[in-house]
């Protein structure tokens, strides 16, 4: 039987992602799992644990699960998410034509992510921003949910 999910946690996993991890989700028990590239590597060159602090060591059988059963399914992972471009949705959305202008305008060239939060600290508006992205990973989490065939759970 497939567990049912919390979609909060799975958007939570989302959203703490980066370029050098990748997160899983088990489709029989909704158990999730982040794990790093560099770990990832290391698992697959099956290179000697010895050198590893125990910590770490004591680790691999649980990444090495991961990765090795057909029970973990990948998430998507940042490049699956796009957020540059959820940032430009949410920067033509805003009802202000100033504002909307001055955030299209910071997520175009080098430095788009930085000049882009800069903007939204500096008008007060990172609330707003924080739930429209929540949002939109709600929509890629349950899209891939569905896809997956894996039940989830709404938090109120």
């Amino acid at each position: 039987m497939v567990a049912r999910v919390s979609l909060r946690d799975v958007v939570d996993e989302l959203d703490m992602l980066t370029d050098e991890s990748t997160a899983y989700l088990n489709r029989k028990t909704g158990e999730l799992c982040t794990i790093q590239d560099d770990d990832i590597r290391l698992i697959e060159d099956d290179r000697s644990l010895d050198d590893l602090p125990e910590w770490e060591r004591d680790d691999i059988p649980r990444m090495r699960e991961v990765l090795e059963s057909e029970d973990w399914l990948i998430l998507p992972t940042r490049f699956d998410i796009h957020e540059w471009a959820i940032m430009d949705e949410f920067a033509r959305s805003v009802d202000n034509p100033d504002l909307s202008y001055e955030l299209m305008d910071a997520i175009r060239g080098t430095g788009a992510f930085r000049c882009f939060r800069n903007a939204i600290h500096r008008h007060g508006i990172q609330e707003s921003w924080y739930q429209y992205k929540d949002a939109a990973l709600a929509e890629i989490a349950i899209e891939w949910l569905d896809e997956h065939g894996i039940p989830y759970a709404r938090e109120t």
